[in-house]
This record gives structure tokens, sequence and C-alpha cells, in this order.
């Protein structure tokens, strides 16, 4: 971790107001060098904490008179969301600093959510106070909502995480595209509807976002990440409230993170309302609610600030010995039967194997179901491989996951053919098969 780096998509356009920003990103990047120094003091970790929040405190007053003298139509939200953070979320964190008597997992969890919290509502609701993100919807006509949702996480995706999106799927039922981390959130309505709110990150997406975020290239989740992206999640879901009505998101109750394996038990439990998966260059994201009574039989540990350092810790732990454990994933493309039931018998002891008879198949599931490997028959009628590769690399989503191609023949032209399409490999069907199996084997080693 180095720092988070200020850049002109923060600035709202409101001097004074960009100036107060920035020494609240500056105050976060001292505390995030001493959450990292072993020769810390516990009083200067007081004093830079009790100087952010006192200037939060000032930055939030400052900015409210500002929004009154202009006659801002959303003051009343915007202030709300600041009454909450001020009123709720400082003094749960400052508890848990002072019952950790200010240790270095205590302090890096107190930074990761103000930065989480800050960045967020820097880039939408201060954002919107001079107009720089799109209007809020009023009420939505009856059958719209799915696509108004659709419409606001894209829009969200790229105000928030400086992202382009597109949606994948809307039927989106926990479908394994990579290593995950799922946040999730049960709200209550106004009129006691409860809400159960699940979103999904790619881990190489998560850490696209919050590497930009505090200017550093993080190699994998850690505690830091989460605490940023559990916050970020909050606002998220907080400017969803706002701009969709039919999303009754009154009082936050419980909050979790989830492992695949408990994504997928959730799914079999209570089937989404509105589940959907969204692809960007730089990974998954997916969005479900489920409008339901509380889950009966707990299948998921919940945080709050008691046990916020150690449940995360403890999720970390379990997320890394699913994926440890987690089988490593190859679609085969063959108009074959044959020879798609030779590789399954050959491959699934040690793989999941996907299975598909056509390229315009292939990319369809490569779509909903991201493989680590695809092994691709290169003669195929309407469609073959060399084809089927140039659609894969044409599309920026799909374009890295890395192929092989599979071929009957193995004369000098058809190699050099082959080879020119610059594929990971190339593995003959008259290879024996224990050579087809090490071949395989020692990619997924290297």
């Amino acid at each position: 971790m180095s720092h988070i780096a200020w850049d002109k998509s923060y600035e709202i356009g409101v001097d004074f107001i960009d100036k107060e920003h920035q020494v609240l990103f500056s105050t976060m990047n001292k505390l995030l060098n001493l959450s990292e120094s072993e020769e810390k003091s516990e009083w200067v970790c007081r004093e830079g904490i009790k100087y952010l929040k006192s200037h939060t405190d000032k930055h939030f007053e400052n900015e409210e008179k500002y929004m009154q003298s202009i006659g801002y139509s959303e003051y009343e939200i915007h202030k709300h969301l600041h009454d909450d953070f001020r009123h709720k979320t400082m003094p749960a964190l400052e508890e848990e600093l002072q019952e950790s008597q200010y240790s270095a997992d205590a302090i890096r969890h107190f930074v990761g959510v103000c930065i989480g919290w800050v960045i967020s509502h820097t880039l939408t609701e201060d954002q919107a106070i001079v107009g720089k993100t799109g209007s809020k919807w009023g009420k939505i006509p009856h059958g719209k909502e799915k696509d108004a949702l659709e419409t606001t996480i894209i829009q969200l995706v790229q105000e928030m995480f400086q992202l382009k999106a597109k949606m994948i799927s809307g039927q989106y039922a926990g479908e394994d595209f990579g290593n995950v981390f799922c946040c999730r959130f049960v709200y209550s309505g106004e009129n006691k509807e409860r809400w159960q709110i699940t979103l999904v990150f790619e881990d190489r997406l998560l850490l696209k976002i919050v590497s930009n975020i505090l200017n550093t290239e993080y190699p994998k989740v850690d505690d830091m990440v989460l605490n940023v992206t559990r916050y970020l999640s909050r606002q998220f879901l907080e400017q969803i409230r706002e701009r969709i009505p039919a999303f009754d998101l009154m009082t936050l109750e419980d909050e979790s993170l989830l492992t695949h394996e408990q994504l997928l038990k959730s799914f079999e439990r209570e089937h989404p309302d509105c589940s959907l998966l969204f692809g960007m260059r730089e990974g998954y994201f997916a969005f479900s609610a489920v409008s339901a009574e509380p889950l009966s039989g707990k299948i998921v540990s919940e945080i709050n600030h008691h046990n916020a350092i150690n449940a995360v810790k403890e999720y970390l732990v379990k997320e890394n010995e699913e994926q440890e454990s987690r089988r490593h994933k190859i679609l085969v493309v063959d108009d074959s039967e044959f020879m798609l039931a030779r590789i399954r018998q050959l491959l699934s002891d040690k793989y999941d194997i996907l299975e598909s008879n056509s390229s315009i198949s292939a990319i369809k599931i490569i779509a909903v179901n991201r493989p680590d490997l695809v092994l691709l028959d290169y003669e195929m009628p309407i469609c073959d491989g060399k084809q089927a590769l140039e659609m894969i690399r044409s599309d920026e989503d799909i374009a890295d996951i890395p192929v092989m191609f599979l071929t009957g023949r193995g004369d000098k032209e058809s190699v050099k053919n082959v080879k020119a399409l610059k594929p990971e490999g190339y593995l003959l069907k008259t290879m024996p098969d224990d050579f087809i199996m090490k071949t395989v084997d020692d990619f997924f080693e290297k």
C-alpha cells in the first residue's frame, strides 16, 4: 500500500469543497502510513484520527451549507448520508479502536472503511451537487424496474469504479466465473419488507478497483481490500436505493461475507427476484436481490463493529482454502461426440469439463461460465477454430482466456497454419492419452 491518489475525477468544481476533500485524502494517507509503521505511537494515531473526525464534521457542515445556499433538491438525502457516517459508522469504528487499544489491524480497518466511504461518496453524491452525474429516477413504469436496474448499475460502475460494464446475463445463478468475493447485506424496508442483496466481485476486478483507488498494485485480496470493498458496496447500494424507489432499502440490519460455496447454497434456498451478471475487461461483477423473510439456518457469519477484524480474517482463510481446492475449468469444443467423450474421460478426474459441439455455442458458454482453458477443434463446419479464436480475441472481456487447438492434421503445412494463430499450444488428436494429459497438466503447472 502506498497512498490514495487524488486526481481530477474527484473534483466537483467548487473550490473550497475540492480543497477540503484533498485534506481528507492527505489525512487518510498519513493514517495509512501509520498503520504500516511498527514504530507508531498510540497517541499519534489517536490525534490523527481525532483530526480526521474533526475535519470530516466541519467538511460536512460546510458542504451542507453550500447545498442549502444553491437550493439543492437532494439536500435531505445527502445530509442523511452524512449523518449516517458521522453518527453510526465513525462511532462504531472508534469503539473498535478503543477495544483493541489502537492495534495495527484496527487502524487498517478504520482507514479501509473511511477510504471506501469517502471515495464512493465523492464520486457519486458530491458530483451530483453540481450536476456531473446522471439525473435521479423518479417513478418507474411497472415492468421496467429490471431495465432500470441494469442501466443504474452500468452507470454506477462507470461513476464509482471508472470502468465500463455491459450486462451478460439477466439470470445469474451463481455460475463460477473465477475466484470471487461476495458481500451480502440484509435491509428492512419502510413496510417491514426485507431485502437480501449480494454483490459478487471476481478477484481480478476487485484488485483493479482497489489498486486504482490506493494507487498501488495488489497481488491478492487482503483485509484492506475487503474493508474498502465493504464500504464501497454500501455506497453502491445507497445509490441504487436513491435511484430506484422499488428497492425499499431503509435500514441495514446484517452484513456478511460469503464464499462461492455459500453463495450457491443461498441460491438453492432462495431463488433471487433479480440477479444480473456484468462483464468488464477487468473482470466480472454480479448483483443479486431477494425479497424474503430472514434466512433460517445460518450459512454465513455476520459482521459487526465488535467482530469485523476477526470476521474478515476468518473469511479470507476460508476463501483461500476454497480457492486452493477449486478445480480448473476446461471448455472442450469439438463437433465429434467421440472426441468430446475421450477428453472428458481423460481429464474429468482432475478438472471440471464443459463441452460444446460448435463455436457459436462455445462463445455463449464462455460469456456466462468463464473457463481457465479452451481446447478448441481446429477443423469444424460452418465456423472453424480459426474463426472462433478470432471471435474470442475480438471481445476484450474474454480475450485473455488461453486457447489450445485440437487438430487431426499433423503435416508440416497444417501445423504451420495452426502456430501462426499463436494459441497457447496445440494437441494432435492422434497423440497418446498420457501425452495429452501431461500437456494440460504442464500448462496449469506453469
